[in-house]
């Protein structure tokens, strides 16, 4: 029986939990959760989560603001519809996660890095880019395939964005004599003040917006406005529009037309097609079931089975095959499954209300005492450029023989249609899952990437960019991020990577301080656990933050039923994975998918002999 409770960041925690947390901190420190036997390292992590839970999870919505985006009003359909702006999705809490609200913050409020020239361009973002970033030569990351790159890119288009940055006062970044670049000095855009904030409140920690909801919500697909859903909706039986070649259309307008936007890309095109033609069967067999249904109700139905889809694509597939240690691969499962497992779930159905043993989906919704928000930490673990590949080689499904050979600004931003006008679908779905993406490490940044000719003209070295904007959203450094997140600091340079060479060159950026090391730098140069294609330090983030997005979005916990659903939507979710989504729409990619258990591991190169 448990006596006594403190209230710690707004949730109320027992002394039984705060105990917990701090042995499974010392556990991780002494031993490392991924050195025990699965079953301890599932306790463990359940451990590790417990205290991130408690410690790690701070509010940024309780600061005064003004002008903040108006909350429609209360309406019927928001019980069993996802909103456009993400309003309304905790009903006692209608800003909650909407669009135009702020992100919150791993780390206290008061440990926020403050944003100026000393702290933003020293030691210089560019030198350090050149230097510890720059591709020597193309790490491959062997264990999965590129769809991890661009499903990473496609999810990050609905996840968070802070913004179009102002044209004026960008941040100067100096240049040493002998760097190449064009322009002098280099200039990098800031990221756009929060417009919530009290004007001349200097004394408030610095805040930001997220311009798409913080809502695992299929945004990249629907739009956040009115006027983005109205675009790709046919306006029938709930469908979105689809060209006669099998593409998507795109607005004629440069400032609505997203393959004008930096970001835009083959890979995330291309699934954004695929999930686009997701949705349209899904309407399919939802009419068959109730042929009564009007357009908006199967849409909207739709929409809530599609994005549920991809949130447990994300859980059960993607991550357990970027991180792929044992214990991790069971652990996420069991976010979604429970550890009473997927065929419990399936012949019974919840078994406890108890998101250990049964999941996340269908359980009880929890803020954990804060109110939910992606966090600017999220965002920065999220900074994995290296997985982009600088050489694609396309080729043919059917026999493996080479389409076309190109680089990575062929199929970036407008250039990226005539790719996906002249190649088949099929064939550029089986390259991306026979080509592997590149490790998240250092020195394998994508080169292109650091001459990055943007589609409005501007070039960016995103490398330089990245490390900048982390410091400037006042992200720690690498030894303070990890002691705000119960980890032990790097003692000197050669703890931190264990290469001596990458060491004495770190070293030599920051000028032999190791605390100055950039989050991002610490991170590709950290020894990995086993099957990890990025950092353990990252994997605290998501440690707490994976499970977050679905226990606070009640469409995934108490609202995951057939009334919101209908049960042939809830069959959907359950009965698919990437795979069936692929071949389903791609028959011709069967073959190569056959003996692959997860569709972003290396899947079945195809020659004429196999045929």
């Amino acid at each position: 029986m448990i006596d006594h409770e403190t209230a710690k960041n707004g949730r109320r925690t027992t002394l039984v939990q705060q105990a917990f947390g701090k042995l499974a901190e010392i556990v991780d420190k002494t031993v490392g959760w991924d050195r025990l036997p699965v079953p301890l390292g599932l306790l463990e992590l359940i451990g590790l989560r417990t205290q991130l839970r408690q410690d790690n999870l701070h509010d940024t919505s309780h600061l005064p603001a003004v002008n903040t985006p108006p909350v429609p009003p209360s309406a019927p359909e928001h019980l069993t519809r996802r909103t456009n702006d993400g309003s309304h999705n905790d009903l006692d809490e209608p800003s909650m996660g909407m669009a135009g609200s702020r992100f919150g913050r791993n780390i206290p409020l008061s440990r926020i890095a403050p944003a100026d020239e000393r702290t933003v361009l020293s030691p210089s973002p560019r030198e350090i880019s050149r230097a510890l970033l720059t591709r020597t030569g193309f790490v491959p990351a062997t264990s999965v395939n590129s769809l991890v790159a661009a499903w990473l890119q496609f999810m990050i288009r609905d996840w968070f964005s802070h913004g179009k940055s102002p044209a004026e006062n960008p941040w100067v970044v100096p240049l040493a004599q002998d760097d190449p670049w064009p322009e002098r000095p280099m200039h990098v855009m800031r990221t756009p003040e929060d417009p919530t904030r009290p004007p001349g409140r200097t004394d408030l920690p610095q805040t930001r917006i997220n311009v798409l909801t913080h809502w695992w919500d299929g945004s990249q697909i629907y739009g956040v406005t009115d006027e983005e859903q109205e675009f790709v909706r046919s306006g029938s039986t709930g469908k979105l529009r689809v060209l006669d070649s099998g593409l998507l259309p795109l607005p004629e307008d440069p400032a609505a037309n997203p393959a004008q936007t930096p970001g835009f890309w083959l890979g995330t095109e291309l699934l954004r097609t695929v999930f686009t033609l997701e949705h349209n069967t899904i309407c399919d067999r939802l009419h068959a079931e109730n042929p009564e249904w009007p357009d908006e109700e199967l849409f909207q139905r739709a929409r809530l089975v599609t994005s549920a889809l991809l949130a447990k694509i994300h859980t059960v597939e993607w991550t357990p095959a970027v991180i792929s240690h044992p214990t991790t691969k069971a652990a996420l499962r069991a976010n979604w499954f429970g550890i009473a497992g997927e065929r419990a779930q399936r012949l019974f159905g919840r078994i406890s209300e108890n998101e250990i043993v049964s999941g996340i989906p269908g359980g009880r919704t929890d803020h954990f005492g804060v109110p939910f928000s992606l966090t600017e930490e999220f965002v920065a673990v999220y900074r994995m450029h290296p997985l982009i590949r600088d050489e694609w080689r396309f080729r043919s499904a059917a026999d493996d023989e080479t389409i076309l050979d190109c680089e990575f600004p062929d199929i970036a931003g407008p250039d990226a249609l005539k790719v996906l006008n002249t190649i088949p679908l099929t064939d550029l779905l089986y390259s991306f899952g026979t080509l592997p993406p590149g490790l998240v490490t250092l020195h394998n940044f994508p080169r292109y990437l650091q001459e990055f000719h943007r589609p409005d003209g501007h070039l960016q070295d995103l490398g330089a960019t990245d490390i900048l904007r982390s410091r400037e959203l006042g992200v720690p450094r690498y030894n303070e991020f990890r002691r705000l997140l119960h980890l032990s600091p790097a003692a000197d340079f050669r703890a931190l990577t264990g290469n001596a060479e990458w060491a004495e060159e770190i070293s030599r950026c920051y000028g032999g301080d190791i605390e100055q090391v950039d989050l991002s730098v610490g991170m590709f140069a950290e020894r990995l656990p086993e099957g990890f294609a990025f950092s353990d330090t990252a994997f605290r983030i998501f440690i707490l933050m994976a499970s977050r997005r679905l226990n606070s979005d009640r469409f995934f916990t108490e609202y995951y039923t057939p009334a919101v659903y209908s049960q042939p939507g809830l069959d959907w979710i359950r009965d698919n994975s990437m795979a069936s989504v692929l071949t389903r729409h791609y028959p011709g990619l069967r073959p190569a998918l056959a003996s692959v258990g997860n569709a972003f591991q290396p899947w079945m190169v195809r020659t004429r002999e196999d045929r």
